[in-house]
């Protein structure tokens, strides 16, 4: 696990608005390309005294990257 994060939830929603509104966090922290008030749920967290930051880009580095790369992996040694 990692020190600073307290909390992963999943959610089945389109977009995790709904949950971020309902528990609003202190920080709310989203990777990529978004200015704050494009994040879903970032309106909530401003507005009630929290911060939205957005972590920069990096080409070619995305979580459907990792996924692929995982599922790889696992193909991989699953026919050796």
């Amino acid at each position: 696990g990692l020190e600073s994060v307290d909390w992963v939830v999943p959610f089945s929603e389109q977009t995790p608005e709904r949950l971020i509104c309902h528990v609003i966090p202190n920080v709310l922290v989203k990777g990529g390309d978004y200015r704050p008030e494009e994040i879903a749920g970032g309106k909530c967290v401003i507005e009630n005294g929290g911060k939205v930051e957005v972590l920069g880009f990096i080409e070619g580095c995305s979580t459907s990257n990792v996924i692929e790369a995982i599922r790889h992996g696992v193909e991989s040694s699953q026919t050796e």
